[in-house]
């Protein structure tokens, strides 16, 4: 398996043997990169060669990749299909053997999530024409179980336990369902308050890694903060400062987990003020000091 980390980008692409292809679907690359406005795209570097394109020329894969696209906007190209304008909350599914090139918009970046595999299953579901490559397109919102079966691949691929290709293919499954649910529904399943507590969830994900403001949080969102915190807390069941930290501290137990950095830099990395703050944080939420969940596991 390897894998290259850049800023808060993850990029993991991952080995099969012949008993994990019978299982019906193989995963070969899963992760996540957050595009800044103005950067060039695909980061230089970061993938392997077979993977990387130039928007102007496009490439051919061997596999289905499934992008979801939660901030920003940008452009897909499909030869033999069309172009298609991409926006937050949109799937795309790239198809083996066709040519796409994509890209997010120069002035807006994006932030996109993948998962690329193949196998006889998706196969067969796209044969049946539950997808179909002349509608790549799909409009599922934003949806943070979506977001979390992606990281969830994540951080079965950053451990590589026994069947850890079993595991994926299930998520991959359990993806194409909800996509294929949502795309179908999208017209009449959500209410408008709903899509504020839904985007309002991806904003705080998005800034793990930052100092949010909850109250200008909930300005972007057209909300009075009073009114915002009353119904995050209704709609999810606790308040957005608790699962904003919650959010927080599901990333340290994956950094603590599946990478090498220490408590300190973790602690940093997710702006806390300093270590022992993080630690106290960690260990009133947890039972465990940081140090003895990462030998735990």
């Amino acid at each position: 398996m390897k894998e290259e980390k850049q800023n808060r980008d993850i990029v993991r692409y991952l080995v099969a043997d012949e008993r994990d292809s019978q299982f019906g679907i193989v995963v070969n690359t899963v992760g996540r990169q957050c595009i800044a406005p103005h950067q060039n795209y695909p980061p230089v570097d970061l993938h392997p060669h077979a993977y990387m394109f130039r928007f102007d020329q496009g490439r051919v894969l061997k596999e289905y990749q499934l992008l979801y696209i939660i901030s920003g906007k940008g452009t897909l190209h499909i030869d033999g299909v069309g172009e298609f304008c991409v926006e937050a909350g949109n799937m795309f599914l790239i198809y083996p053997n066709i040519r796409h090139t994509y890209k997010p918009d120069n002035v807006t970046g994006w932030s996109e999530y993948w998962i690329g595999f193949t196998g006889s299953i998706i196969d067969d579901i796209v044969a049946n024409a539950f997808f179909s490559p002349s509608n790549p397109m799909l409009r599922v919102g934003l949806n943070e179980r979506i977001v979390d079966l992606y990281i969830k691949a994540m951080e079965i691929a950053a451990e590589g336990r026994a069947g850890y290709q079993q595991a994926l293919a299930g998520i991959v499954i359990h993806i194409l369902g909800l996509a294929s649910y949502r795309d179908r529904t999208h017209g009449f399943d959500d209410q408008h308050i709903i899509n504020k507590m839904n985007q309002a969830k991806l904003k705080m994900r998005e800034a793990i890694y930052d100092r949010l403001d909850l109250e200008q949080l909930a300005s972007d969102i057209h909300m009075s903060y009073s009114n915002f915190r009353k119904t995050f807390k209704e709609f999810i069941g606790v308040s957005p400062s608790y699962y904003y930290q919650q959010l927080k501290l599901d990333e340290a137990k994956l950094l603590l987990s599946t990478s090498s950095i220490t408590i300190k830099e973790i602690s940093f990395k997710l702006s806390y003020d300093n270590p022992e703050s993080f630690a106290v944080f960690f260990k009133k939420r947890t039972g465990y000091s940081p140090s003895e969940y990462r030998t735990m596991r």
